[in-house]
């Protein structure tokens, strides 16, 4: 009897360990990290190789420049407000060294991650745009692509053992964390030649997983990402129609949102269910309109289509959310819709690629993000 007495002071202590140690950090604010789900890197066992060789292909020769990954295949005189043509993103660099991090080429890795240091790295971020024509670095960051690049790092210090890479993100996470986070909130944007953030936050933007990454105190990072999560949860548009809403305006405290833009939405779901927060409800809606090939690019806010463009990207984040979320169904229907779009034709300039022959146009995200779907 004196050693079931012995064994339950044991217990009984370690359960007081337990709740004093919680309940220090409770009144701290600090809590336990977020939970982080990895994908079940399905492409690695379904019969995407030859569509995925093909599609690598295909961005070496046709897409890749010296500065890096063309916005399009078709080039502009890079003079628009948005980047056309032979002019190179951050996004894309971001994408491409995820790729050879999950993949396991470190050279390639290695040579990406120099080149996006060269072409884009300020002292405030990363530029969003090159423009070779201009020999323009605009000076505007995006904070969604500066997440990427951090979070590539961090993939690229598991996946090859070099502390180095991480390090190197704990120093542009903090980086991020001086000029895009603003009283505890993110920001889509820093402008240095003004020295302001915008006022507003894309709810996709909000990437819980790759904000882990940035080196905080433990009080601090809680406080930011339960914010953050705040936010982009309760954008959330309804049971009937369970995609996000589009951007949140901290001046004016509220969403807004003209349009329900479907690869947005698909991306906010897809950061959720990185961190198991994805509503059921999307999970749903996304497998069933999938399944009927009747995702479209756009809807208004009570789920109604406003046109009937499939896209590439589309079933892109949709078969990733099915990898991360463990759904093999998911991830197969949305690569079969996916492969629809990949052009097979040795005689056309994408073979290989995803894009509109007639108009000889292919977009670094799409083709980019195919990359990522047959490697989830």
């Amino acid at each position: 009897m004196k050693i079931f007495r012995n064994i339950g002071l044991i217990i009984l202590g370690l359960i007081g360990i337990y709740v004093i140690y919680y309940g220090i950090n409770f009144m701290l604010g600090d809590t336990p990290r977020l939970q982080r789900q990895s994908s079940s890197q399905y492409g690695q066992t379904m019969q995407v190789t030859e569509n995925r060789n093909l599609l690598v292909e295909f961005i070496q020769d046709k897409l890749t420049s010296k500065h890096g990954i063309n916005t399009n295949l078709k080039d502009t005189d890079q003079l628009g407000a948005a980047a056309s043509g032979h002019e190179v993103l951050s996004e894309s660099a971001g994408l491409l060294m995820r790729y050879y991090a999950l993949t396991g080429q470190k050279d390639k890795f290695d040579g990406q991650w120099q080149q996006a240091k060269q072409v884009f790295d300020t002292p405030f971020g990363f530029s969003y745009r090159y423009s070779p024509k201009k020999n323009k670095q605009y000076p505007m960051n995006a904070i969604v692509d500066d997440l990427r690049i951090i979070r590539a790092l961090d993939e690229a210090s598991v996946a090859f053992g070099i502390k180095k890479y991480r390090e190197e993100a704990e120093t542009y996470g903090k980086r991020l964390y001086q000029y895009n986070v603003v009283n505890g909130q993110m920001r889509d944007f820093y402008d240095p030649t003004y020295k302001m953030t915008n006022s507003f936050l894309t709810l996709c933007y909000i990437d819980a997983a790759s904000l882990e990454l940035v080196p905080l105190s433990r009080k601090k990072k809680a406080a930011l990402e339960a914010n953050m999560l705040q936010i982009v949860q309760d954008g959330y548009l309804s049971d009937s129609f369970p995609f996000y809403q589009t951007r949140y305006d901290f001046d004016k405290k509220g969403y807004q949102s003209e349009s329900i833009n479907t690869v947005e939405s698909l991306l906010t779901i897809l950061n959720l269910a990185e961190v198991k927060l994805e509503q059921p409800a999307s999970i749903r809606y996304i497998k069933d309109q999938v399944k009927a090939g009747t995702l479209y690019g756009q809807y208004d806010r009570e789920g109604k289509p406003l046109n009937d463009v499939r896209s590439t990207a589309i079933y892109a984040i949709s078969a990733m959310i099915g990898s991360v979320i463990k759904d093999h169904e998911l991830y197969a229907d949305s690569i079969h819709k996916m492969n629809e779009f990949q052009i097979h034709n040795p005689q056309s300039p994408l073979n290989g690629g995803f894009g509109d022959v007639n108009a000889a146009q292919a977009y670094s995200f799409d083709n980019l993000m195919a990359l990522l779907a047959y490697t989830y």
